[in-house]
């Protein structure tokens, strides 16, 4: 899908196993067409054959990726970098934060096993470029990408604001309302919130939602913000009456409270919930 004339999205469907049966998911990734080729995000394990193909009907070719920005080190980011550095030579940026989970896949797997881990991700990769608050990517074209830290939904999240474009990627730090909340400190992710929504951006580009233009990006991170106040409200009033409830317990109750699906309790989403007790 072309955005504007420089920016496409390519959306890279997935399954995450479940004991109910496979879980339908997606991720989009980010493709900026100028002198050169930038990616923000891979997608999955396999994504390179997606991306490939893409870059055929635009008549670019695979050792023209230059970079590969990552916002995060989850696996439906990171799955395809190695991939795309063993066939690209493309330089591998993140956050520091992020980056012993890129480096050593195995680790990320034992720290946070994700349901089918091995088959999204296809292996370690050295980060090349450590991104920090503030930086600027230079494009051959002369514009460049600013780098936004916007921890939460993990401590090493980043977004990009492309000033040419006035667009902002926000890879998973803008969550769906109505959708499986993820997030490490909940705190930091309003924060996070507060602060994309202070830039003025025709778009909203992120790896969970469709395109927002405008008003619609705003209000979406509006909601967003209301999702996860919504969120939070609900693990303090349901902690409060059973305070030894531990957190799987609690997790199926905010679960059930929030509508949200069976599958949502999980130990990740119970981690989130925990997140939200702190003060």
């Amino acid at each position: 899908m072309q955005i504007t004339p420089q920016i496409h999205q390519l959306t890279i469907p997935f399954t995450v196993p479940s004991p109910a049966g496979p879980i339908p998911r997606s991720a989009n990734l980010f493709l900026i067409n100028g002198q050169e080729i930038t990616l923000i995000d891979s997608g999955v394990k396999g994504a390179e054959a997606t991306i490939f193909a893409y870059l055929q009907t635009l008549g670019r070719q695979p050792a023209e990726i230059a970079q590969l920005l990552l916002t995060h080190s989850h696996p439906d980011h990171i799955g395809a970098a190695r991939a795309l550095r063993d066939s690209c030579g493309c330089l591998i940026a993140a956050h520091v934060s992020e980056r012993c989970w890129i480096e050593d896949v195995t680790l990320q797997e034992r720290e946070r096993p994700v349901p089918g881990f091995q088959t999204l991700v296809g292996g370690s990769v050295a980060l090349e470029l450590e991104l920090k608050d503030g930086d600027r990517i230079e494009l051959r074209d002369g514009h460049s990408l600013e780098v936004v830290h916007t921890p939460g939904h993990s401590a090493g999240s980043v977004s990009f604001w492309l000033a040419k474009e006035r667009t902002l990627f926000c890879g998973d730090a803008v969550p769906l309302p109505g959708d499986i909340p993820i997030f490490t400190d909940y705190r930091a992710s309003i924060a996070s919130l507060k602060r994309l929504r202070t830039f003025q951006a025709d778009w909203l580009l992120s790896a969970w939602d469709e395109p927002r233009h405008g008003d619609e990006g705003r209000q979406r991170i509006d909601e967003a913000l209301a999702w996860l106040a919504l969120i939070r409200e609900t693990v303090q009033s349901t902690a409060s009456q059973s305070p030894e409830m531990d957190p799987l317990a609690l997790c199926r109750r905010v679960v059930h409270a929030l509508g949200l699906p069976t599958f949502a309790a999980n130990p990740l989403v119970a981690r989130s919930f925990m997140a939200c007790l702190v003060d």
